[in-house]
């Protein structure tokens, strides 16, 4: 699996940490609890809000630590019908058909309302108008496949109620690849970018892309770099697409006859795609500028055996999540995060800090989250299709409100450290 990685508390708890001796520990946690505990909240400034919004204390007693760092993404999910979902599904202004499960049929909706509680903190609650000024003449976007595309349809709801009617609009735009939600009055825009392997592929057209000769071109990315160069925020994913034992690379231009073609394994072909990836980074981003994430690999539940079930059976039904704790199903290939953390490391290295999001594992125990037949994506299912669910379930995207908004609340909590 992906190496976790760390995200250190506000300067509050640093404060709270062991100093000299365990009274003024103490007392600085009881003048900690005051100073948090101001009327409404107005002794204290947004940014330790946003870090240190925990109902109780992350104060360390540990006298061999001088700080106490909290990992976010490691911790469980708590069943919350009171504050989750943070959105309702028909109130969402650009809500997907193909992740409206409510929409096309789904009954059973205790989907929506699981929280995601890390072990030895809280999550940050995700503030729209938080964000919102934040973005304030900036550009956030998604870039990757439909699985970004869905956390971006994420973040669209997530701050959607926040944004008045006229002060919002919908663009899409280089032949739809590029789609972007303007929130007017903060001259903000958060958008995404379809580019499913993330260097040039003849699987890059948004709509026209199921090709089954998949073929790369693994030292080309310019052709879709070129709409995210000025980015602040960016997000990439890249994973789904390269799942193949083989990857038909192209060494020239689409077209040409004097290029260079082979069918090369694919994580080898991975690994040159992202380093292409690493070296554009690099050398274009503005690093007193961005910033930079990368989400890890989206679990699918597509083999019903791998939880207990029978041969045929996949997520489609399933009202539960997989309680097995370090459950990993065989969808996730650790290979090809080992390749990413390998990339991302050798960019610090190089001077550019990329954040890997570890997402997969607490993703993996929620087999109940994804719409299987209660979607649309170009038509609706027919009848046909909607009696046979084994083999028309989708049981690679998430159902929204669902697992993708917990990723934008992490995503949230990054952005504000």
């Amino acid at each position: 699996m992906a190496k976790i990685y760390h995200i250190v508390p506000s300067t509050l708890a640093t404060r709270c940490s062991f100093q000299s001796s365990i009274a003024f520990l103490i007392t600085i946690c009881v003048i900690a609890v005051i100073y948090f505990a101001g009327e409404n909240g107005g002794l204290y400034d947004q940014k330790e809000e946003l870090l240190t919004n925990n109902s109780t204390s992350n104060c360390s007693s540990d006298q061999n630590h001088s700080s106490e760092s909290c990992d976010l993404f490691s911790g469980k999910w708590v069943f919350d019908n009171e504050s989750y979902p943070l959105y309702q599904e028909d109130e969402c202004t650009f809500m997907s058909d193909q992740l409206a499960c409510q929409k096309f049929g789904r009954k059973d909706l205790n989907y929506q309302h699981w929280r995601w509680q890390p072990h030895q903190c809280n999550l940050p609650r995700f503030n729209a108008t938080v964000l919102l000024e934040r973005l304030r003449n900036k550009r956030m976007v998604f870039v990757g496949d439909s699985l970004n595309r869905g956390q971006w349809v994420s973040m669209v709801c997530l701050v959607d109620k926040s944004i008045p009617p006229g002060l919002k609009s919908m663009h899409f735009s280089f032949n739809n690849s590029l789609i972007t939600l303007k929130a007017k009055e903060y001259n903000a825009s958060i958008e995404f970018y379809w580019a499913p392997l993330l260097v040039e592929s003849n699987s890059d057209d948004p709509v026209n892309h199921r090709l089954p000769d998949r073929i790369v071109r693994a030292q080309a990315i310019d052709k879709h770099a070129r709409h995210w160069t000025d980015a602040d925020i960016l997000i990439f994913n890249t994973y789904l697409w390269w799942k193949r034992p083989f990857m038909n690379t192209l060494w020239g231009t689409f077209g040409s006859t004097d290029g260079i073609f082979k069918r090369v394994e694919m994580l080898r072909s991975y690994e040159m795609a992202l380093r292409t990836w690493s070296d554009w980074l690099e050398f274009h981003i503005d690093r007193n500028k961005s910033q930079l994430y990368f989400m890890s690999m989206s679990p699918t539940h597509e083999w019903g055996e791998e939880w207990g079930r029978t041969t045929n059976d996949t997520c489609y039904n399933e009202q539960e999540m997989i309680e097995q704790e370090g459950y990993r199903g065989s969808g996730t290939d650790p290979r090809m995060m080992r390749i990413v953390e390998d990339t991302i490391d050798d960019l610090r290295k190089r001077g550019l800090q990329v954040k890997l999001m570890n997402i997969t594992q607490l993703s993996e125990y929620r087999k109940d989250g994804h719409p299987s037949i209660y979607r649309k994506q170009w038509e609706a299912l027919s009848e046909e299709q909607l009696a046979n669910p084994t083999s028309y379930s989708d049981c690679i995207h998430w159902c929204l409100p669902g697992v993708p908004d917990v990723w934008n609340e992490l995503l949230y909590a990054h952005i504000f450290t």
